[in-house]
Parts: structure tokens; C-alpha cells; sequence
């Protein structure tokens, strides 16, 4: 059954929304990490191939952290070396430090993300740095892949609320983000990553910022508040939304960080506005059950389980 034969609602256009958005898929990267099951090269590639099949043309493919600290992706070289990349479509990995770099060049990555923290809780638990001290260790990274013709992302976590912290100053956050495209990154990804944001929280933190267009969003669900925060984003004008097919996701070293964004509820919403992003959505959500199949349970997504059961 296609999502247009359970009443897929007329397209309503939002008054001051994007044209269109690029969905930044995080599925096979921030999705996988946090299991505890070890998934096999074989089941990624076929996951990152029919997320590719479905019109996803940012595809977060793996990551260089060391295999000591997450288990899950000590195979990154083996799966960027079987990885089928398709014309049109970006394949990022992130790069945790100057190894992490040398080990992606050497895969022939074109693409990279580095992971800051807004708060100094964080940047110590994540990073073993303090606040300062993370972007030392940035630098070359940045320098030395921007040097090589790579484009780098800059992630920014813990920007609404850090569990040990608090509430994180909205300056604080900014401050970090500055430093980060000071330094060479062409874009920030502003991570609520124990999903305590509301929308109203969205539009203050995006307002402090000179301009929103180097700017994208990535959203947990912890409370329900996902689809609501990113509405509030694209009413800011930002045009690039992290999300995980199925919603998988969740952080390491923050247990209070459940599932990101689901894809499929994103596209859901997209779809009913006008907005366009290029991804199938019946395709994208048979890649869901399939891949919740590989894992053993539900998928977490309300539209996944509406179309597909």
C-alpha cells in the first residue's frame, strides 16, 4: 500500500517555509552507534544502497572514532571500500581527531563532520577536553582536510539542555558555533541531543546567530518534540534537517539521548506543506521495516508503523 492510499493529506503550503530542504540522513552513522548488537558490514551497505534508492543525496555513512569507544563502527574502512557511491549523492563520515582524518583520507573521503560540545560537562565526557581545549584539538583537522578540498561539518551538541548542566545559555552556544566556521567549517548542525527543546527555544537559540544560512538542525525525541522544533527551524528560514531513517539513534555518552528524528516523519510533514527534499517515502519507509527487521524490533517511527504495520 503506497502512502498516497492511506490519505496522504493535501499539500497546504506553510506561510514563509522553505522551497525546499536537504535531509541530512544520519541513519547509518548516528542511527547504528548505539547498538549494543554488532550490525554487519553486508546489512549497512544494503541500508546506505536503498536509502540511496529512495533519493537521499546526503548519506552519513560511517565514522573514525576509535573501535574502543564505539564498537559498532570498527569497520569503517572495510565498509567505505564495498560502498557502491552514487553520482550526485555526498557520503560523510565523521572525524573525531588527526587519526580519525588520516584514516578517512586514506578511505578517499571527500566529505567530513567533527563532533564540539556546547558545554564543558560534555566536551570533558565525549571528548576528554575541556570547553577550550576541544577546539585545539579541531584545528588541524579543520586546516588539513580543508587544505586537501574536503568540506567539513561542524556538529554542535548539548545546545538546549546538558543533563549534568542545565539549561545551556544560548550565547554559549553561539560562541562555539562562531569559533567552529571561524575555523573552516562551511556548516553547523545544531544537535538537541536529549531532546528537551521547544519550539520557542529553537527560534531564540537560531535568532542569536548572525545569519541562519550556514546553519541545520538535529533533533531527538525524547519528549514528543522532534517534528515541532524543526517546523520552528523552517520557519527560521533553515534548510538543511538531520534525521535517522526509523528514528534510531541515540548518544553513547548521554543516556538520556533517545531516538533521533524519524526520516519518515519528516518526510510525512514535508510533504503536507509543499516542501520538497527529494526522498520516496514509500521507499524510505520499506527501508525501515527492513532494517527494524535486521535489528529485531519496531520501529520507532509513528508513520512507519501506520504505512507499513
Amino acid at each position: 500500500m503506497g502512502a498516497r492510499d492511506v490519505n496522504l493529506p493535501d499539500v497546504v503550503p506553510g506561510a514563509g517555509l522553505p522551497e525546499r530542504i536537504t535531509i541530512w540522513e544520519v541513519g547509518a552513522r548516528d542511527g547504528l552507534q548505539n547498538e549494543s548488537a554488532v550490525v554487519p558490514v553486508d546489512v549497512k551497505l544494503e541500508f546506505l544502497d536503498r536509502m540511496a534508492d529512495a533519493g537521499s543525496t546526503v548519506l552519513e555513512a560511517t565514522s573514525f572514532v576509535h573501535p574502543k569507544w564505539v564498537p559498532q563502527l570498527a569497520d569503517a574502512e572495510e565498509l567505505l571500500a564495498g560502498l557502491d557511491q552514487r553520482p550526485g549523492v555526498r557520503y560523510p563520515v565523521l572525524v573525531p581527531n588527526e587519526r580519525g582524518l588520516d584514516r578517512a583520507l586514506a578511505a578517499g573521503v571527500r566529505d567530513i563532520a567533527i563532533f564540539a560540545s556546547a558545554t564543558e560537562t560534555f566536551a570533558n565526557r565525549n571528548l576528554n577536553r575541556t570547553l577550550d581545549e576541544q577546539f585545539t584539538m579541531f584545528e588541524p583537522v579543520v586546516a588539513r582536510a580543508r587544505a586537501e578540498g574536503l568540506d567539513v561539518r561542524g556538529y554542535v551538541s548539548m545546545c538546549f539542555g546538558d543533563p549534568w548542566e542545565g539549561p545551556v545559555a544560548r550565547e554559549q552556544v553561539a560562541g562555539v558555533g562562531k569559533r567552529l566556521l571561524d575555523m573552516g567549517c562551511s556548516q553547523l548542525s545544531l544537535g538537541d541531543t536529549i531532546g528537551v527543546a521547544t519550539p520557542g527555544q529553537v527560534k531564540a537559540l537560531l535568532a542569536v546567530f548572525d545569519s541562519v544560512e550556514p546553519l541545520a538542525v538535529h533533533f531527538h525525541d525524547t519528549y514528543g518534540q522532534a517534528l515541532a522544533n524543526t517546523y520552528a527551524a523552517l520557519e527560521c528560514g533553515v534548510t538543511t534537517v538531520d534525521a535517522s531513517a526509523g528514528g534510531l539513534g541515540g548518544c553513547p555518552y548521554a543516556e538520556s539521548a533517545t531516538g533521533n528524528l524519524a526520516t519518515e516523519d519528516l518526510v510525512w510533514m514535508l510533504d503536507g506543506l509543499g516542501v520538497q527534499h527529494g526522498v520516496d517515502l514509500d521507499k524510505l519507509a520499506d527501508t525501515s521495516k527492513w532494517m527494524s527487521g535486521k535489528l529485531g524490533r519496531p520501529s520507532p517511527s509513528a508513520v512507519v508503523r501506520a504505512l507499513r504495520g
